[in-house]
């Protein structure tokens, strides 16, 4: 029987396991993680009730969710609706060690917020996660008053972290935007003015949308061209009511399974003023021949050969894993280039994909900040999903066009962001279906 060995342990796992189909149709898009964890850390911070309608429900969401009640915040899951009343500007003391599985976004945002607390708070989280670096929030928030260290020395979880924070001046690598997004959400409710000098930074986008919350609850700040940016203290944010539009991260496997499949996907829920940074995949896919009708609230792919191109995917590392699936059906040259930070998530998500990408056929090579990537006809077998459910669900959509059977493992890890994925496949057509493994006796 098979067996994924996590921590040293065998353990069971979930396959997913497909077929090259035909695939076309319409699916609705489930909302927003970016959205969701934004919207609960400030509903967290608020005094009052907020109500967010249409959140994403999965893991990450629901230990954003577990976050917020430690550091005191009242919940409810009624219907469709996230239900917080919050903790205000100054979070309890936690009366334990907060887990957040998987949710790299939920540790580095609610360091900050730890900060705001009159006392110690400790985090830890999966594997994966005691993996994830941290030294540049570590660092910065250290010098804005805060005692924040990690308890193997290796700038990881896990971390302690004891406020009050006071503000001040401080300099920030930004190779994670969601260093920059921890301290821009906090930083208002600090007791003076906060200035950060940015010395890099990665994925503006997700910055921008941080921004744009902020500029939503009124927030004062100075955005000097992201290289500082200026909060004043002494700031609060108010409850409010609002809809999480969907996302485009995860409308980004059914994008690029539509292009290289030359069939046609409508995919409903999608907004395009909203400032989610990977609706840019749809460019990338028009650019390389994909035809792309935006409406309203909706947005529609349809494949009709691809050609390679060079993508610039500094804004957009989580779209990498399913690019590198659409440069194996383009003709040509594909390059996934200026994106170092992808080696820096739930995995080493160039070499994972290179890798697992090379098992099927593939004609693929790494670089040191991406992907080249050459048309190659891909053979399904047996590959390893890396308990990562971008790179699962990337495997999902090259075996959906692959000669023979692709079996992914660690399938579970689709959880994390997008449980309904196979469901949704399944809806356009497509041969997929999640097999549960049981552990070894």
């Amino acid at each position: 029987m098979a067996v994924f060995l996590q921590d040293g342990r065998k353990v069971g796992y979930m396959l997913l396991e497909v077929k090259r189909s035909k695939t076309s149709g319409t699916v609705r898009i489930p909302g927003s993680k970016s959205h969701t964890i934004r919207a609960l850390f400030i509903a967290g911070l608020a005094e009052g009730r907020s109500v967010i309608s249409h959140p994403l429900l999965s893991k990450d969401a629901f230990s954003a969710v577990d976050v917020c009640k430690a550091f005191g915040a009242g919940f409810e899951h009624s219907e469709d609706n996230f239900i917080i009343n919050g903790f205000g500007p100054v979070p309890s003391v936690p009366e334990d060690v907060i887990d957040v599985g998987n949710s790299g976004t939920s540790l580095r945002f609610a360091m900050m917020t730890a900060g705001l607390a009159d006392g110690y708070t400790v985090f830890t989280g999966d594997s994966q996660i005691r993996r994830r670096p941290l030294g540049p929030l570590i660092k910065a928030m250290n010098k804005l008053g805060g005692d924040v260290f990690s308890t193997r020395g290796n700038d990881m979880a896990p971390v302690v972290v004891k406020g009050r924070l006071k503000g001040g001046s401080t300099e920030l690598d930004a190779f994670s935007s969601q260093y920059l997004s921890s301290i821009l959400i906090n930083a208002p409710l600090l007791e003076h003015d906060t200035e950060v000098l940015i010395t890099r930074i990665n994925e503006k986008p997700y910055v921008g949308m941080t921004l744009w919350w902020l500029d939503r609850q009124g927030i004062e700040y100075q955005n000097d061209d992201f290289r500082r940016i200026y909060i004043k203290g002494g700031q609060k944010y108010k409850a409010f009511n609002t809809v999480i539009p969907g996302d485009f991260s995860s409308a980004t496997f059914f994008m690029v399974l539509a292009a290289v499949s030359e069939g046609e996907i409508t995919l409903e829920n999608l907004n395009m003023s909203d400032p989610q940074g990977d609706k840019a995949v749809l460019g990338y896919l028009k650019e390389m021949g994909a035809e792309v009708r935006c409406c309203e609230n909706s947005v529609t792919v349809k494949g009709r050969g691809l050609k390679g191109i060079e993508i610039d995917m500094n804004a957009t590392p989580d779209a990498l894993p399913a690019m590198a699936v659409a440069g194996c059906f383009a003709d040509g040259e594909t390059r996934l280039v200026n994106v170092p930070q992808a080696r820096i998530k739930e995995t080493d998500r160039i070499r994972v994909m290179c890798t697992e990408l090379t098992k099927m056929g593939a004609d693929i090579e790494e670089l040191p900040d991406g992907l080249v990537v050459r048309k190659s006809r891909l053979k399904g077998c047996m590959v390893d999903g890396h308990g990562d459910h971008r790179a699962v669900m990337a495997l999902a959509v090259a075996g959906l066009n692959a000669d023979g059977e692709t079996c992914i493992s660690t399938a579970e890890a689709m959880s994390v962001t997008f449980p309904d994925f196979p469901m949704l496949i399944r809806e356009c057509g497509g041969d997929i279906r999640l097999e549960e493994e049981l552990p070894e006796k």
